[in-house]
């Protein structure tokens, strides 16, 4: 550019900069939606150009109108769009350290904590956090000194638009990575998000644990109760996402809470069926209350078919905790066909790879059942009259108690 184009620039850029200075709020907004529009995507070089080479006086401006005007929601929303086109823009970090200096992350941070604040804005206000965390390991270092991961954690659990809800496990997972001072502190609170009430927020949450799990060198033994609790969701993908992490962790020490936890629960939704029997519940409002126990016997016994297959070592740490006893009973459990086929499935795990399992199976089952469930495990249910179904409820035969060696 010639002398006098830069010139031309220097005053188109100091009138702009005046104009600004001397905007109301409409004014403003106006020239933020102008900026975003001929701005958005530019390197750091381009907007050098474009506001010759004092760019970081209109980031300094639009830092300071930020922090004053937030807790007002003052077209909060375009200024943080318009301060994201300055820290995203390739090429160099100095407009990320500029802001950090002039409190950037605490304004953000702020901003996520006001009770206030839209949901729109908190997304943006993480996408920006977002950003810095990316740029490196120090700026990673300055959200967590800021307390930035309980905050984030914080927004995660309590926010009610799913946009906000990905971007805050975004930014947890990106504070995860290359960051070891802060990585202990990441872990436990996303065990403590675990037990969020929000099905969406817990799905991305355990998907963001087993990424910092596989970071870990040990498992805190926190994580296992409420990993556990969550096999009681209707959902699918959370069901899904607790199996992969309890199969994630069964290299770790807490293998063996994880185990009898599992056998637990095929045992507590044992009982709930009995304490039905008992009082005669056959109302549908306290069938329905039982369902998350029945949720959680299936769920269970699907992990522990998972664990089992091809592991000798946790076969044989599951049958000394009496898991085939369990199964037979979650299969007499006709409340809940799903606990029945998962647990179906599991026991002929163990009958085909042990052939004192398949001894005592027929014994408790009688030749007839015995041979439909070798047939096809997955539809013995449809095959069990309400007498079959009460035997291996309630079936007591403790096969360890005969001093049996398990080999496959």
């Amino acid at each position: 550019m010639s002398a006098q184009g830069e010139a031309a620039n220097i005053g188109k850029v100091l009138s702009f900069l005046r104009e600004w200075d001397r905007g109301d709020r409409a004014a403003r907004g106006r020239m933020l939606n102008t900026f975003l529009c001929q701005n958005q995507g530019k390197s750091f070089y381009e907007l050098e150009c474009e506001f010759a080479q004092v760019s970081s006086l209109f980031l300094a401006r639009l830092t300071t109108w930020m922090r004053l005007t937030y807790m007002f929601g003052t077209l909060l929303g375009l200024q943080l769009r318009a301060i994201r086109v300055f820290l995203s823009a390739s090429g160099h970090d100095q407009y990320v350290m500029e802001f950090l200096e002039d409190g950037g992350v605490l304004s953000l941070l702020d901003i996520l904590n006001h009770t206030q604040s839209k949901e729109e804005d908190k997304t943006e206000a993480l996408r920006l956090l977002l950003t810095v965390s990316n740029a490196g390991r120090n700026y990673k270092e300055i959200i967590c000194e800021s307390n930035g991961v309980k905050v984030t954690a914080e927004c995660l659990a309590k926010s009610n638009t799913e946009e906000t809800q990905e971007t805050a496990s975004a930014l947890l997972e990106s504070l995860s990575h290359g960051n070891p001072k802060y990585q202990n502190q990441i872990y436990k609170s996303l065990i403590t998000l675990m037990t969020c009430s929000s099905p969406k927020a817990q799905h991305l949450v355990l998907h963001t644990v087993r990424i910092v799990q596989s970071k870990m060198k040990t498992a805190h033994h926190s994580i296992v109760e409420p990993l556990l609790n969550m096999l009681t969701s209707i959902h699918l993908d959370i069901q899904d996402e607790a199996i992969n992490l309890i199969l994630d962790l069964k290299c770790f020490d807490v293998r063996p809470i994880i185990l009898s936890g599992l056998v637990a629960l095929l045992r507590q939704a044992r009982e709930e069926v009995k304490s039905q029997e008992i009082t005669e519940v056959s109302s549908e409002t306290e069938m329905t209350a039982s369902l998350p126990v029945f949720v959680q016997q299936a769920a269970a016994a699907k992990a522990i078919r998972l664990l089992a297959e091809g592991n000798q070592e946790i076969s044989r740490d599951l049958l000394s905790l009496g898991v085939i006893q369990c199964l037979l009973s979650a299969l007499g459990n006709r409340e809940h066909t799903d606990a029945q086929v998962q647990a179906s499935l599991a026991l002929e795990y163990f009958v085909r790879s042990f052939p004192v399992i398949e001894e005592h199976v027929q014994r408790v089952m009688g030749s007839t059942l015995f041979a439909a469930f070798m047939h096809k495990p997955d539809t013995l249910y449809m095959n069990l009259d309400e007498t079959q179904a009460e035997i291996l409820l309630n079936n007591k035969a403790d096969i360890l108690s005969k001093g049996c060696d398990f080999q496959f």
